[in-house]
C-alpha cells in the first residue's frame, strides 16, 4: 500500500461521508487505548503505542464529525487510568470505539540497531484486528459494526491480519467474522463493562518496522480514519428511520 493510493481513497471516502450526514448522525465515544503512565507497545523506533493511538483517535473523531456525529473523545489526555470508567463515560451513546495499534508475542522478536539502541521488532505480522465481547449486552450491534468496519478498510486496501486467531499461547482468539478479520475477545475490560455497543480497533503492527512508518504517515491514517467513519455510518440504525 502506497500513500498516493491512499490518499485519493481518502478523497472519495470524505465525499461519500458528506453526502451521508443527514442520515446517519450518531453519536460516538473514541476511546485513545492505555495512557501515559501505562503507554502500551513500544514500537520498533521506540515510540510508544499511546502516541500512534492518540493522533489516530483524534483522526477518526475528526472524520466522524465531518459526516455529522457527535463525538466524545476518551482518554487524549493520558490521564484516563481506570478502564472500567472510561466506557461509562459513553452511557447514552450508539458507540463505543477504542483505538490501538498492535504488538506480536515475545517468541517472535528479533533485535536491530535504530539510532544508537538496540530495540526489539517483527516484520512477521502485519494488518488491522477488530475485537468484540460476547460479555457486552449488545454483542450483535458491536459485531455488526465491526465487520462494516472491517469490510468498509479492506475496500479501502487496508490488509486484514489473521495473526490472533493463531492456536498459540497467548493469542486463540476465535474468529467472529473471519472475512473481516474480526475476533471474540471476551475479557476485554472496556468492552465488556460498556453499556452500548463497543468494539476494538488495532490499526496494525508497530513493532513491524514497515508498518510503523506506514501507522505515521498522514496519507494512510486518513484514509484508515475515513473508512472508519462510512462505516460507522453505514451500521447503526439512521436516526429519524422509523425510530
Amino acid at each position: 500500500m502506497n500513500g498516493d493510493r491512499h490518499f485519493l481513497t481518502w478523497l472519495a471516502l470524505s465525499t461519500a461521508v458528506c453526502l451521508a450526514q443527514a442520515a446517519s448522525a450518531a453519536s460516538i465515544a473514541v476511546d485513545v487505548g492505555h495512557y501515559l503512565a501505562k503507554p502500551g507497545v513500544i514500537s520498533a523506533r521506540g515510540v510508544p503505542e499511546f502516541e500512534y493511538n492518540l493522533r489516530l483517535a483524534r483522526e477518526v473523531s475528526a472524520a466522524l464529525q465531518r459526516a455529522g456525529h457527535t463525538v466524545l473523545l476518551i482518554g487524549g489526555d493520558g490521564l484516563a487510568e481506570d478502564l472500567c470508567k472510561r466506557a461509562t463515560r459513553a452511557n447514552g451513546m450508539d458507540l463505543f470505539i477504542s483505538i490501538h495499534h498492535d504488538s506480536v508475542q515475545p517468541r517472535f522478536f528479533s533485535a536491530w540497531e535504530h539510532e544508537g539502541e538496540t530495540r526489539p521488532y517483527s516484520d512477521h505480522f502485519s494488518g488491522f484486528s477488530l475485537f468484540v465481547s460476547r460479555l457486552n449486552g449488545h454483542i450483535g450491534a458491536s459485531l455488526k459494526c465491526a465487520s462494516a468496519i472491517g469490510a468498509g478498510l479492506r475496500q479501502a486496501g487496508f490488509a486484514p491480519s489473521r495473526y490472533h486467531a493463531d492456536p498459540i499461547p497467548g493469542e486463540n482468539r476465535p474468529f467472529a467474522d473471519e472475512a473481516n478479520s474480526v475476533h471474540y475477545f471476551d475479557n476485554l475490560a472496556v468492552l465488556k463493562t460498556a453499556s452500548i455497543p463497543a468494539l476494538l480497533f488495532e490499526a496494525g503492527v508497530i513493532v513491524n518496522r514497515d508498518e510503523e512508518l506506514r501507522m505515521r504517515d498522514p496519507a494512510v491514517r486518513q484514509p484508515m480514519a475515513g473508512a472508519i467513519a462510512a462505516a460507522v455510518g453505514a451500521c447503526l440504525e439512521r436516526r429519524g428511520a422509523g425510530g
